[in-house]
């Protein structure tokens, strides 16, 4: 169950996440160009389903390495030398997300506090602002795995996951 959880996880929640945001906004279109009228609700959903959907993406390109990077250094590279400037990449990408996680708490401390609500659906923002701190949540999961597969990689000298290519 958790290795299913692991790996398809981020998919789930993306397809659940995009198809609300589809199906809101055709909703949407169509009530506003048959029968002219729109709501302030369905603006809000496609809104803030798009910020969990970038959020969450961004954690599954961590776990894919699909974030753009420049690579033309690494072809000229053995096993090893991937594998340590990966890990360092990794490092430097988690301390970015520890920071930034702790940071994006206190947005969410503010708006519970306060008991902030959005306009149009009348829900705690609190849920809407918890976007942020999920998605480095994810990212730092995804980076502790990406750097143990890393260390093993490095120990047994197999390659190292370099992500899909997307032009191969």
């Amino acid at each position: 169950m958790l290795k299913m959880l692991d790996q398809n996880a981020e998919r789930w929640a993306l397809l659940f996440f995009y198809v609300l945001l589809v199906l809101t906004m055709a909703v949407e279109v169509v009530r506003r160009e048959a029968f002219a009228f729109s709501s302030i609700w369905g603006e809000e959903v496609v809104r803030y389903a798009f910020i969990y959907l970038a959020w969450i993406g961004a954690a599954s390109a961590v776990r894919e390495r699909a974030h753009i990077r420049i690579d033309v250094i690494l072809h000229y590279l053995g096993p090893r030398a991937k594998a340590l400037i990966y890990m360092l990449g990794d490092l430097v990408m988690f301390a970015v997300a520890v920071i930034a996680l702790c940071w994006s708490f206190e947005t969410v401390a503010v708006s519970w506090k306060f008991g902030s609500v959005s306009h149009g659906l009348r829900v705690p923002m609190v849920w809407f602002l918890m976007a942020v701190p999920v998605g480095f949540t994810l990212m730092v999961v995804r980076l502790i795995q990406s750097f143990i597969h890393d260390v093993n990689a490095l120990r047994t000298g197999q390659p190292v996951f370099e992500g899909n290519k997307l032009f191969d």
